[in-house]
């Protein structure tokens, strides 16, 4: 939800400007080089989805975080639909899912009503969207464009295991 999106956002920013602190290059040395040190940030991911627009928001400012940051994503339960983004989208080397994790991946949804016009209008932004998804899982996984637009070509829910989420490069290590 939009509200849950907010409390995200603000955590990920409280925990990004609290988690940068000074120290000098060699502890035992007060005259040696003082030096930023970024505590690593743990982002826990169990989810049916929701909002894509809000899941872009959260996906942008991890990769504004992962600049100074390393994100440690972490999938228990279910992560699906936005929520597989937000998994794949942690820092490489440091992403894990739980065994029995169940992710699901499926196009974007939309419903609309109103004028001819407004409802074309609308297809082509979800149109944006779509490919928008695609190329984001396509950048932060193994898997190519051609192999998500098949997987989502199928237009069912497409539920794939933990070993898989490893192998398609959604996550790189099972707890």
């Amino acid at each position: 939800t939009e509200s849950k999106s907010e409390e995200v956002l603000g955590t990920l920013i409280h925990l990004a400007d609290s988690g940068k602190t000074t120290e000098f290059r060699n502890p035992e040395d007060p005259s040696s080089e003082v030096i930023e040190t970024y505590k690593p940030i743990d982002m826990y991911i169990s989810t049916f989805g929701g909002s894509v627009v809000d899941m872009f928001a959260i996906y942008d400012l991890m990769k504004h975080v992962k600049e100074n940051y390393t994100i440690n994503t972490i999938g228990l339960g279910k992560v699906m639909s936005a929520g597989v983004l937000l998994l794949a989208a942690g820092t490489k080397g440091h992403r894990k899912i739980g065994k029995n994790c169940r992710v699901m991946l499926h196009n974007v949804m939309a419903g609309y009503h109103g004028s001819l016009f407004s409802i074309e209008n609308e297809i082509e932004e979800v149109k944006w969207i779509q490919e928008r998804y695609i190329d984001c899982l396509r950048c932060n996984t193994k898997m190519s464009k051609r192999k998500i637009q098949k997987m989502l070509g199928r237009q069912v829910d497409v539920y794939i295991s933990a070993e898989e989420a490893i192998e398609y490069g959604i996550a790189d290590k099972i707890i």
